[in-house]
């Protein structure tokens, strides 16, 4: 078992099946061999969304970082699905976040969190990484969140789905 492989299990984690695209895009797409740029992921576990609504008038914060928390799992199941193993991650450099927000809320850096410390918990200081929290008003499907990542490879190691 690899080294990512067992931090998830030790958090009492597994990733779903990588996300199927709902439209005309790719989950992730590796650039120059060695960055990834992952596609936006809602917080969708089993099929449905965990919650649906604005962070702020239908969900409490910790609701929210529930969401980002499980969006997170989405990103790196599509990153595993594109690279075969997250121990290729060197680390993750930049991490995108979009909540939708009702008229008020200003939380969202909070709320982002969940996906932030999630990884910081699994990679460690290659966790650590540059983040944007924005607030949306509305956001597909009526997800609450959704998270993209850019993520940087260590040298070797093969690609498994480019496309």
């Amino acid at each position: 078992m690899s080294l990512i492989e067992s931090r998830l299990e030790d958090l009492g984690l597994r990733l779903p099946e990588p996300p199927v695209p709902v439209a005309a895009y790719l989950p992730s797409v590796v650039f120059s061999n060695n960055l990834v740029y992952v596609s936006g992921q809602d917080c969708r576990k089993d099929g449905q969304l965990l919650y649906k609504g604005k962070l702020g008038s239908d969900l409490t914060v910790d609701q929210g970082k529930e969401c980002a928390r499980q969006s997170m799992c989405n990103c790196l199941a599509a990153l595993k699905y594109s690279i075969g193993d997250l121990d290729r991650v060197k680390r993750v450099v930049k991490v995108l976040g979009f909540v939708a927000s009702a008229p008020g809320f200003g939380e969202q850096p909070y709320v982002l969190n969940g996906a932030s410390e999630l990884l910081i918990d699994i990679f460690g200081d290659m966790g650590k990484h540059a983040r944007a929290a924005l607030g949306i008003n509305e956001l597909p499907f009526g997800t609450p969140v959704e998270i993209e990542m850019i993520v940087e490879l260590k040298e070797g190691g093969e690609n498994v789905h480019t496309a």
